[in-house]
């Protein structure tokens, strides 16, 4: 399993983070997606089928592109 957690600078609401967690949830291999309105940040752990390519690639197609990678 892995976690990873981008900068999504286009958080603005909480509509956001509903929809960038609903349409996350929704691709195979996401365990669990946490966005923060506050810090702009997106938490995702996932398994495979799911990749971090996978993952951005749908953050930009819903318009939520990640902007960074932060490495705890």
């Amino acid at each position: 399993m892995t976690t990873v957690t981008y900068t999504v600078p286009a958080i603005s609401c909480g509509h956001c983070t509903h929809t960038i967690e609903t349409e996350l949830a929704d691709l195979q291999g996401i365990q669990s997606v946490k966005a923060n309105v506050e810090t702009k940040k997106v938490e995702i752990t996932f398994d495979a089928p799911a990749s971090e390519e996978s993952i951005k690639a749908l953050l930009t197609e819903i318009n939520y592109p990640a902007e960074g990678l932060i490495t705890l």
